[in-house]
C-alpha cells in the first residue's frame, strides 16, 4: 500500500538573480512499512524534500501526499495538526525541552492533543530504545545518544504514519550512531514503522531497504536493496 506519493515536486527559493531551485520535478513513492534512505551532498535538496513531506515547508508546484493527505492544501494550523498526528520528525539536534524530564518530553505530543498514553506501548518503546531507566532525567543529564533515543521515542509515541529522520546520527560518535540506526531498524521491523531517513553517511544509508540518491534537486538513482 502506497503511503507517500510525490509527483513533479518543485521548490524554488528567492526570486530573480537570487533564485534557487532546490527541487526539480521530483517523483517519489514509498510503500507502507518501507525503510528508505535519501542520500546526497549538502545542497542537493534532500532536506528540502523532508521538510515538504513533514508539512514544515510547502512546494512551489507539484503534489506531495502522505497517508492520503494532500500537503499542499493544508493551511498553517492544519499543517501543525498533521505534523503532530501523522508524521514523526527526528532531527540531528534533539529539540528536547530542557526543563522537562525524558518522560514528559516523550509524552508531549499526546499532551498537546489531550490524549492519554497507552502504558503498554510507552513501555514497549522506551524499553526497546533502552531508556526505561532514564525517564525521570532531564535532557541535560543524558548523553547525546540517550537524548536522541528520547527524541525518537517522542516521534513514535503517537504511532505516526511516517517517521522522517534528518541526519539523526550527524552529531553522534560512531558507537552511538550505530545504536540509533539499530533503533530505527527495530521500530521499522517490530512496529511496522515507515521511515524516510536523510543522511550523507553511506554506511548509515546501507542499513535501509532502499536508497534514493538526490543530486541538484533531482532523483538520479533509486535502488532497492532488499
Amino acid at each position: 500500500m502506497e503511503l507517500l506519493h510525490c509527483e513533479k515536486l518543485t521548490k524554488i527559493y528567492g526570486a530573480g538573480s537570487g533564485q534557487v531551485m532546490a527541487l526539480r520535478g521530483v517523483d517519489l513513492s514509498v510503500e507502507k512499512g518501507e525503510f528508505v534512505a535519501v542520500v546526497g551532498a549538502s545542497g542537493s535538496g534532500k532536506s528540502t524534500l523532508l521538510h515538504i513531506l513533514g508539512a514544515v515547508d510547502r512546494p512551489t508546484s507539484g503534489k506531495a501526499a502522505v497517508d492520503g493527505t494532500d500537503l499542499s492544501g493544508l493551511n498553517q494550523t492544519q499543517a501543525a495538526i498533521f505534523r503532530r498526528r501523522k508524521v514523526g520528525l527526528v532531527y540531528q539536534f534533539y529539540n528536547l525541552i530542557p526543563t522537562l524530564t525524558a518522560r514528559q518530553n516523550i509524552l508531549m505530543p499526546l499532551a498537546l492533543d489531550k490524549k492519554k498514553p497507552n502504558p503498554e506501548f510507552f513501555d514497549q518503546i522506551t524499553g526497546s530504545l533502552g531508556i526505561a531507566d532514564r525517564l525521570d532525567a532531564l535532557p541535560g543529564q543524558l548523553s547525546g545518544g540517550q537524548q536522541q533515543r528520547v527524541a525518537i521515542a517522542r516521534s513514535l509515541i503517537y504511532r505516526p504514519a511516517l517517521l522522517l529522520a534528518d541526519e539523526p546520527t550527524g552529531s553522534l560518535d560512531r558507537k552511538n550512531s550505530r545504536e540509533i540506526v539499530d533503533m530505527l531498524k527495530l521500530s521499522n521491523r517490530n512496529l511496522g514503522q515507515t521511515i524516510v531517513l536523510i543522511t550523507h553517511d553511506e554506511k548509515v544509508a546501507l542499513e535501509a531497504d532502499r536508497i534514493v540518491s538526490i543530486e541538484d534537486g533531482r532523483i538520479i538513482k533509486d535502488e532497492r536493496r532488499r
